[in-house]
């Protein structure tokens, strides 16, 4: 049986039919996939370009192909190409094909409706709230109220639909959009015996200058960098020296690099844009103190569970399943730059609890090897087979 997955995730395509990824979704990815499934569709945006850079990896390959959704970033540029998206994906699912929606997706969406409409069962991975991604603060669009209201309503009802749920958190997700039928908590944050540091960070009492740094998308602000921003600036006014690394890429960028240089931060803030993932952002990590997403929305950050592999004590906001990973007393409420600064100058300012905090992140992180999630995966994927194949039977 084959099984079709929506991505939100947007990927290149070469003239030689390969398909492209800087950051996730590498062909690995989907080993645990075919573990359980014979081939693995993907539906996402694919945008066709003549070459990628080195440093690129391949999505498809053997067990893996996609079906191209016209490519668009944001929702004007959604509505623009709506009627070619709903086209394609109009298409995507053959009758015999497990489904898996990865939730909240346009994509999905676009899909699951003409399942409900044809009774085509569906699981869904559940890996953001829209509740929080169109909370006040998170973006600026005119139509936020009526976007938070109607995506997050959408989502409840997808999940109520499906036929099993697997969530990234342990409960945050679950609380907000709950499942009636088989459901569970595993984190799709899964890591590598090197994405680990054998010790943590030691106790370090002579630093002037501390690194902090950022890893998000900048396509959108839900991940609140304008925020961390705020608090760089606050802080230095206050005399703790800081320079900030923001690894990311997207429509944003220009207009935070101008509100550094406004704020007199030109020399303190690095836009390193978007960097493969693997070495090249665990070299970033490693060299940086504090690792700080302030966002508004979370579904169980990847980049924070990253950083907390590389033993580096880590602030967050008080979102999504970012209180599953952190203590308490290293998180501020989403969009609070005083806060944040009150909390990054706690931090620099204590060895000791850096120390700590390094500590308890690196134990955390070890929570998500790969080896300790696969066979809760490869249990969710055979619940969605069997069910498939049991409804097959029926028709």
């Amino acid at each position: 049986m084959n099984v079709v997955v929506t991505l939100e995730h947007r990927f290149d395509s070469t003239p030689d039919g390969k398909v492209w990824t800087q950051t996730t979704f590498t062909h690995s990815f989907w080993q645990c996939y075919l573990e359980v499934f014979d081939h693995v569709r993907v539906v996402a945006r694919v945008r066709e370009v003549p070459s990628i850079p080195d440093d690129w990896k391949q999505a498809n390959g053997q067990g893996v192909s996609f079906i191209a959704v016209p490519y668009y970033v944001g929702s004007w540029e959604y509505l623009l190409r709506s009627p070619q998206v709903k086209s394609t994906t109009r298409i995507a699912v053959g009758a015999k094909d497990a489904v898996i929606l990865r939730i909240g997706s346009q994509i999905a969406s676009c899909i699951q409706s003409l399942l409900h409409q044809s009774g085509h069962p569906y699981a869904v991975e559940v890996v953001s709230d829209p509740y929080d991604v169109f909370a006040p603060g998170a973006m600026t669009h005119p139509l936020r109220p009526f976007f938070r209201w109607l995506f997050t309503n959408r989502q409840k009802q997808q999940c109520t639909q499906a036929m099993a749920a697997a969530y990234v958190t342990k409960q945050a997700l679950q609380q907000r959009y709950p499942c009636a039928n088989y459901s569970f908590g595993v984190s799709d944050v899964e890591l590598s015996s090197d994405a680990l540091q054998i010790q943590p960070r030691p106790l370090c009492q002579s630093k002037s200058t501390w690194i902090l740094i950022f890893v998000g998308t900048l396509a959108q602000l839900y991940k609140a960098p304008d925020v961390l921003i705020n608090a760089v600036a606050i802080c230095v006014q206050q005399g703790i020296d800081l320079k900030l690394t923001i690894v990311g890429e997207g429509k944003h960028r220009t207009e935070l690099e101008a509100q550094a240089v406004g704020l007199g931060l030109k020399d303190r803030v690095c836009f390193r844009g978007q960097l493969a993932a693997g070495d090249t952002v665990r070299a970033e990590l490693d060299q940086a103190d504090v690792f700080v997403l302030p966002s508004h929305q979370e579904g169980l950050p990847r980049a924070m569970v990253e950083a907390m592999a590389r033993a580096l004590p880590c602030i967050g906001s008080t979102v999504g399943g970012i209180p599953e990973l952190l203590a308490a007393e290293d998180m501020v409420q989403p969009g609070d730059a005083n806060g944040l600064a009150q909390k990054i100058r706690e931090v620099v300012t204590n060895p000791e609890r850096m120390a700590k905090m390094s500590a308890r992140n690196l134990q955390k992180a070890k929570e998500y090897k790969s080896e300790l999630l696969y066979e809760q995966r490869i249990a969710f994927y055979r619940y969605v087979r069997e069910q498939t194949e049991l409804w097959l039977k029926q028709q």
